[in-house]
């Protein structure tokens, strides 16, 4: 009896810590169109780049020339967008490839 009780709780405790989780993440992630709006006239950010990640995920990075400030979001299949990271002092960058064949 004990044991079942154990288990209970600590079942209830496993699903209580999963939906803090999913709520904190989903404080930052909202429709795409809004997500792209907020970027742009709050912190002048533009699409910088795009990626297919796992799933049907889209990764994108925005960023701001003026302002410096950047934002990688990744967009589910289903349109949600949630801000993954974000940061300061942008800067664009084509850094060739190394030379074939050096193993340096």
């Amino acid at each position: 009896m004990k044991t079942m009780i154990k288990l209970t709780m600590s079942l209830g405790l496993t699903v209580l810590v999963a939906q803090q989780a999913t709520a904190q993440q989903n404080r930052n992630c909202a429709p795409r169109e809004a997500v792209v709006e907020r970027l742009a006239t709050t912190y002048g950010e533009s699409r910088q780049s795009i990626g297919l990640g796992e799933q049907g995920m889209v990764i994108e990075t925005f960023a701001s020339d003026d302002t410096g400030t950047w934002t990688i979001t990744v967009t589910t299949p289903n349109g949600l967008t949630c801000l993954v990271a974000s940061g300061q002092s942008w800067e664009e960058l084509a850094e060739a490839l190394p030379p074939q064949g050096n193993d340096a």
